[in-house]
C-alpha cells in the first residue's frame, strides 16, 4: 500500500449552454477554464453533452415532433477529433489543466452521447461513449460499447468517467474500480426532472466515492427560464425542466468538500488530498483485500464495437460468438463469454 500527499484543485462547473449560435457553447466552456484556472484548479468537469447541449427536447417532445431539434442537434454535434477538441486541448495545455468534457459526437449518421478527457499538455487521453442512452435519449445516441470503459493516467492522477445513469450499471462502475481510478468524474444533464434527480444524484455519487475509495467530481448543466420556454411553451412541461442540479466534489470517505451547487450557474472548487485514498482503501479495497474473485468476478468485453469484420483468404479459422453476429479471430474466441462460470476478472489496459 503506498500513500499520495498530493493535493490536486478541482473544479466542478455548472453553467448553461447556448442554445442560439452553434460556436457559443465552446465559447462558454473555454471561458469557464480560463476563470476555474484563475482560482487555480488543476481539473475542469464540465456536464452531460454540455456541447453543443444536452437534447432537452427529447424528454418534453414526443417522437414525431422530435425531427427538427434532432437534425439541428446533428449539425451542431462534434467530430472528434475536430475544431471542437483543437480548440478545447489548446486551452487545456494553455492552462496546464485537465479537462473533462461531455459532447454529442457525431459519427457519420449517428449521435452519440460521449465523454472526453484531455490531459494537462492538450493530449485527448480518452474518447469513451455512454453504453447505453437512458430511456428518452434512446431516441437521439447510439449504443456505446466497453472499449471506453478505461481509467487513464492524468496530470492529476488516474481519472474514470461515467455519464449520468451509467452510475446505476454496477458492473460498468466496477470496471473502473478494478483500474484504481484515483479521481471519477461523472456528468449528469442538470435541469431535468425535478429535486428528486439531485437527491438521487447525490446518494449515487456519494456511494460511488465510498465503494470505489476514490474522489468523484460532479457536473450538472443549468437552463435559464428563458431557454426552458425555448425548448417547451407548455407551462406543465415545464416543470420537467427545472431541478435536478447538484454539482458537488466528494470525498474517498463519503464527504462532500464544497458546499453543493443545486441552483444558478457557477462551479465548486474543492482540494483533492490524495492521501484520503490510501486510508480509505486500508480499510475497505473493493478490488484487493475486500474482494473475492474466486466467488464474484467481472468478465468485460473490451473490444471496439464493428458493423464489418473483414475477412482474408489467410486469415484464420474463424468462430461465431453465439451471443454476437460478428466473428471471432482464435485469440478473442479464447476470451470468457458473459456467461462464463470460471472466476476471471479482464479489464482494459489502462
Amino acid at each position: 500500500m503506498t500513500s499520495s500527499h498530493r493535493i490536486v484543485r478541482a473544479a466542478a462547473i455548472q453553467i448553461a449552454p447556448d442554445f442560439e449560435r452553434p460556436e457559443g457553447t465552446l465559447e462558454r466552456v473555454c471561458g469557464a477554464i480560463d476563470e476555474a484556472a484563475a482560482k487555480g484548479a488543476q481539473l475542469a468537469v464540465f456536464p452531460e453533452t454540455f456541447v453543443p447541449y444536452y437534447p432537452y427536447f427529447s424528454f418534453v417532445l414526443p417522437p414525431v415532433l422530435q425531427g427538427a431539434p434532432h437534425l439541428r442537434l446533428a449539425e451542431r454535434a462534434v467530430v472528434v477529433p475536430g475544431p471542437v477538441t483543437q480548440a478545447v486541448a489548446e486551452r487545456a495545455r494553455a492552462r496546464s489543466m485537465v479537462v473533462v468534457l461531455g459532447v454529442n459526437e457525431r459519427d457519420h449518421g449517428s449521435l452519440y452521447n460521449t465523454q472526453l478527457v484531455f490531459d494537462a499538455d492538450g493530449t485527448l487521453a480518452l474518447k469513451r461513449r455512454k453504453i447505453t442512452p437512458t430511456y428518452h435519449e434512446r431516441m437521439v445516441w447510439g449504443m456505446g460499447d466497453g472499449a471506453g470503459l478505461k481509467v487513464v493516467d492524468t496530470a492529476v492522477g488516474r481519472v474514470g468517467a461515467l455519464a449520468c445513469w451509467e452510475h446505476y450499471n454496477p458492473l460498468a462502475r466496477y470496471s473502473l474500480m478494478a483500474q484504481h481510478e484515483e479521481i471519477h468524474c461523472a456528468q449528469f444533464p442538470g435541469s431535468l426532472v425535478g429535486p428528486v434527480f439531485a437527491q438521487q444524484m447525490e446518494v449515487t455519487i456519494r456511494h460511488h466515492a465510498l465503494e470505489s475509495g476514490c474522489f468523484v467530481v460532479n457536473a450538472t448543466g443549468w437552463l435559464t427560464d428563458e431557454q426552458i420556454r425555448a425548448v417547451t411553451p407548455d407551462a406543465d412541461l415545464q416543470k420537467a425542466l427545472r431541478g435536478g442540479c447538484h454539482t458537488a466534489i466528494v470525498s474517498p470517505e463519503g464527504k462532500h468538500l464544497a458546499p453543493p451547487l443545486t441552483e444558478g450557474e457557477g462551479m465548486v472548487v474543492a482540494d483533492l488530498d490524495m492521501a484520503l485514498i490510501a486510508k480509505r482503501k486500508r480499510m475497505m479495497d473493493s478490488v484487493g483485500h475486500y474482494a473475492r474473485p474466486e466467488l464474484l468476478s467481472l468478465a468485460i468485453n473490451d473490444r471496439p464495437a464493428q458493423t464489418t469484420v473483414p475477412m482474408h483468404p489467410t486469415q484464420p479459422l474463424v468462430h461465431r460468438s453465439p451471443d454476437h453476429d460478428h466473428t471471432l479471430d482464435d485469440a478473442a474466441a479464447r476470451q470468457p463469454a458473459a456467461d462464463d462460470r470460471t472466476p476471471v476478472l479482464r479489464v482494459a489496459a489502462g
